[in-house]
């Protein structure tokens, strides 16, 4: 299963061939969770809450880039690595995402 993207020790990754709906596989540890690329939300599986708010804003912000892997995928073709979340992220702050694919940072109280 080809990596696509790495942050914040998740990782990302597509199968060859893969069934529908159009979805990504994104693990932390010891959990995994099967991401709808359209809907950005979690088909099987689970994540922590923190790192899954991470990867659905990520999803949301790639979905464009998530799809054309997506049709790779499904051709056996060599698939494109996706840029992570910045690095500036701090971990004293939440991410949502937006339905338009924003990210809206809020600080913790």
């Amino acid at each position: 299963m080809p990596t696509i993207s790495r942050f914040f020790g998740i990782v990302i990754s597509m199968f060859w061939q893969d069934n529908m709906p159009p979805h990504f596989h994104a693990s932390y540890g010891e959990d995994e969770a099967l991401i709808d690329i359209e809907r950005a939300v979690v088909l099987r599986g689970r994540l922590p809450s923190s790192r899954l708010k991470l990867v659905l804003a990520w999803a949301e912000i790639h979905r464009d880039e998530l799809l054309e892997n997506w049709h790779r995928a499904q051709g056996n073709q060599d698939l494109a690595p996706i840029e992570p979340l910045l690095e500036e992220y701090r971990p004293e702050v939440n991410v949502y995402a937006t339905p338009c694919g924003a990210s809206v940072w809020h600080e913790k109280r």
